[in-house]
């Protein structure tokens, strides 16, 4: 009986340096390339739409906001990942990643929204910066939601229709609301 091949992990350095020349992006978790599927219409308008609201709130300080093309990097998971939104207000020089953001955002796909809740979660909520997790539904007007005070439980909630979620990244405070994200999106229902 042939013996199955043993595949060895890669070292962080090694990700980041075939990361760099490849044409397509990986993500990496604990010393495991994994492919990144592509994204249709929706998901781009909504972490557009993200991006953009986050973007203004920013403009003039500190803070960076940066899109699916930047890698998150998560020690205490040996993880990166490519979140479709985060704001990062703390200095974070890396130029292929950064490790310190204050509010990450995920837009949810049927392919991605397990991975999105309980994995990439689970390793997201050990970063000290991180004060607000969102996941975006693609599919539905729906937003959940992860918050937490600086060093506090984090609180989970759903955003409402017609309801302004306060965000806080500071030195930031940023409202959000279903519209904000679903600015262009057609077709959706609400969730």
């Amino acid at each position: 009986m042939p013996l199955a091949a043993e595949i060895l992990p890669v070292a962080p350095e090694d990700y980041l340096r075939h990361e760099a020349e490849s044409p397509i992006k990986h993500e990496y978790l604990d010393g495991r390339i994994v492919a990144m599927a592509g994204a249709g219409e929706r998901h781009n308008r909504i972490a557009l739409n993200a991006a953009f609201r986050f973007r203004l709130a920013s403009r003039g300080t500190r803070c960076g906001v940066f899109i699916s093309d930047m890698k998150l990097r998560i020690e205490a998971a040996n993880a990166f990942y490519y979140p479709d939104v985060m704001l990062v207000c703390e200095t974070d020089t890396h130029p292929q990643y950064k490790s310190s953001p204050c509010i990450v955002v995920e837009v949810l796909s049927p392919s991605t929204a397990a991975i999105d809740r309980r994995e990439k979660w689970l390793a997201y909520r050990t970063l000290p910066s991180l004060h607000a997790y969102l996941l975006v539904d693609s599919e539905q007007r729906a937003v959940e939601y992860w918050l937490r005070e600086a060093g506090g439980p984090w609180r989970p909630g759903t955003l409402e229709e017609d309801e302004v979620l306060t965000l806080s990244c500071p030195p930031l405070s940023i409202a959000v609301s279903l519209d904000d994200f679903y600015e262009d999106v057609a077709g959706l229902e609400a969730g």
